[in-house]
């Protein structure tokens, strides 16, 4: 049976600054005294020149020039050890971020005991003007989606022509307008075709197709809704960043989106919690690397 629209609006929110060196100053050669000098005492001020070079060679010896070898705060090098630290991780010092969108239950869970489906305690938080602000925000700087089969199913027999629907609600029509021009990616083994516009089917790792887009173009990657998907790039550490509705609900069973055996991660708050009309809160965490 196919989702109802309720179960497909809740998948879509699912979906809901070098400091210069120091400058060496040469030392003074000692000066000789002129005339008044005695005849006898000529040979000693012959060796008085000698004296200079050692002055010299201190000079070269001084702080300044260790000043000069030594990189300060915000130099070439600070940046160059980002960078490396960066394709390390499988990007660039301008890599693109990649955003896992979910919503889950106080239990943690996607769905409800009834499967894929069984979304009807999303829906009332679904439809709140903090929801669709949520959404709005997250797809304000995003230029790629990554689905998973199940939902790209879903969301390709509804979102297409809610654009053109006047009688859907204006926020909706321009979810709608920007899915359907944005670039797609879903990740299927079984769904070869699709006639959705700007969309691409490929059988291959998630992970080592975002570590390709994040060389390509710009603005953020995100992926709508699709646990899977959202699992695979955590066990490769190649999300960047998780954006939560939470929902104040126990739904007692359904799938998890965090399961045993993914390796440990740490996250720190990227933004203030804020809660929904209906008791949602808008959670979103950055990952934190080095």
């Amino acid at each position: 049976m196919p989702p109802t629209p309720g179960a497909r609006q809740a998948a879509q929110i699912t979906p809901t600054v070098a400091t210069p060196a120091a400058r060496e100053t040469p030392a003074k050669a000692a000066r000789t005294s002129p005339a008044k000098a005695a005849p006898a005492k000529a040979t000693p001020a012959k060796a008085t020149p000698a004296k200079a070079a050692p002055a010299k060679a201190a000079a070269k010896a001084t702080p300044g020039k260790a000043a000069k070898a030594a990189p300060a705060k915000g130099t070439k090098a600070t940046k160059t050890t980002r960078a490396a630290a960066a394709t390390k991780r499988g990007g660039t010092s301008k890599t693109r971020t990649v955003v896992g969108n979910i919503t889950l239950s106080f239990d943690g869970r996607t769905n409800g005991p009834g499967g894929d489906y069984d979304m009807g305690w999303i829906v009332p938080h679904a439809i709140t003007d903090g929801a669709h602000e949520h959404l709005a925000e997250l797809t304000a700087s995003s230029t790629t989606v990554l689905l998973g089969r199940k939902n790209y199913q879903g969301f390709s027999s509804y979102w297409p022509g809610v654009a053109d629907n006047e009688d859907a609600d204006p926020r909706d029509r321009a979810f709608s307008r920007w899915l359907n021009s944005t670039e797609k990616i879903v990740f299927s083994s079984t769904v070869t075709d699709t006639d959705w516009q700007n969309t691409r089917i490929v059988n291959a790792d998630p992970a080592v197709v975002v570590k390709n887009l994040r060389q390509q173009g710009s603005g953020n990657i995100v992926v709508l809704a699709s646990s899977s998907v959202i699992r695979s790039l955590l066990a490769a550490d190649e999300l960047d960043r998780l954006s939560i509705l939470l929902c104040p609900e126990i739904v007692g069973g359904g799938a998890t989106l965090l399961e045993e055996g993914l390796p440990p991660s740490g996250w720190r708050p990227a933004a203030d919690v804020r809660s929904t009309e209906s008791g949602a809160m808008r959670v979103i965490f950055d990952r934190v690397r080095g």
